[in-house]
């Protein structure tokens, strides 16, 4: 999932109506990695889909909880019944809002979770981290 993002943001995007131009790669971060997973596996077994986790927390308190600490901005990317991470980003990057944060060259940090249960509404979850510390 890092290089199909990385992929996108060295290539520049339109998000809707605004055009993005080629921005730098995010890195891989262990702590936003454990909060995006951790949430996935929360939709999955609890089967829902919210950003806001059935206990209240936003996303910002779930990668703050994780140890992503001082961070200047957060951002969050969730998205559910995607077999594979090439079919999930299609569908966020043909969503204006999910596209942006893919985009948004304030990011410097990515984690993403994914997870699944059978007996869940939609199957699989998949939860995209952002953020960028001060």
């Amino acid at each position: 999932m890092l290089s199909l993002v990385n992929e996108v943001r060295a290539q520049g995007r339109t998000c809707g109506d605004t055009y993005y131009p080629p921005t730098g790669p995010l890195a891989h971060d262990a702590r936003l990695a454990a909060a995006a997973q951790g949430h996935a596996r929360d939709m999955a077994t609890q089967d829902y889909f919210a950003h806001d986790s059935l206990d209240g927390r936003s996303a910002a308190d779930r990668m703050t909880a994780a140890g992503y600490t001082g961070w200047r901005t957060v951002g969050e990317n969730i998205a559910a019944g995607y077999s594979s991470a090439e079919a999930v980003m299609e569908g966020w990057l043909r969503s204006p809002g999910h596209c942006r944060n893919i985009m948004n060259p304030a990011f410097e940090d990515l984690g993403v979770g994914r997870a699944s249960d059978e007996d869940s509404r939609y199957g699989t979850y998949w939860v995209q981290n952002f953020g960028a510390l001060f």
